[in-house]
């Protein structure tokens, strides 16, 4: 889903940082698409956005480090982001954390507090030669320079983590706004037996390629 448009500049580098790269598919609200399914009765939508996906920033090599720097790139709007320097007024989130590219959405886990999450490609050519998106490299587990930080334990965004709530149809709510009907994430496992004994709804989750876990542990909020 990249979105046409002319080729950014090179943002300024210093030595040993990173160099523009092409960010593609910033995903964010994190969720997956997950479904709970009671038994043998219907699955229900847990409701989280789709992961989505844009052209960001010129491809001419480097690579991503942990605590390295970007923000939105004005030259691929709505969803492209770039490399920038930490200092850059543009700057807007930091890496917390560096994994391998995947075609996988659910394949990808970041660590707690990961705001957003972005897919990194190389690119080659120049201009309509970038539509075709690259060849995914990394993928950057992002954390805001602001104090906003929905992927936080129980905050609402973000992956889901132990800590975090859920609604009774598995979607994820702030905890400050959980109500009797909703629960607490106590653990996320493959079967419903390895829940800890704290668990009073076990959620099993409709099949995803690459997710790590099938169950959400849900307790008492």
């Amino acid at each position: 889903m990249t979105q046409p448009g002319s080729t950014p500049n090179r943002p300024r580098r210093g030595a040993g940082c990173l160099q523009s790269l092409l960010v593609l598919a910033v995903i964010l609200g994190l969720g997956y698409g997950a479904s709970k399914i009671f038994g043998d009765e219907s699955s229900k939508s847990k409701g989280s956005s789709s992961p989505s996906s844009s052209s960001a920033s010129d491809g001419k090599g480097g690579s991503w480090a942990i605590g390295d720097c970007g923000g939105p790139d004005p030259e691929n709007k709505p969803d492209g982001y770039r490399a920038f320097d930490c200092d850059e007024t543009g700057a807007t989130f930091k890496a917390l954390k560096i994994e391998d590219a995947s075609f996988l959405p659910n394949a990808i886990q970041c660590p707690a507090g990961t705001d957003l999450i972005i897919q990194v490609s190389r690119v080659f050519g120049s201009g309509d030669d970038k539509k075709g998106g690259g060849i995914p490299t990394n993928t950057v587990c992002g954390r805001n320079l602001t104090g906003d930080h929905p992927g936080d334990a129980g905050a609402g965004g973000g992956q889901l983590v132990e800590g975090d709530c859920v609604s009774a149809t598995a979607k994820e709510i702030a905890c400050a706004s959980a109500g009797a009907n909703d629960f607490k994430v106590l653990g996320l496992v493959k079967e419903k037996a390895e829940c800890p004994a704290a668990t009073t709804e076990p959620m099993e989750l409709m099949m995803a390629m690459g997710r790590p876990y099938d169950v959400i542990c849900g307790g008492k909020v």
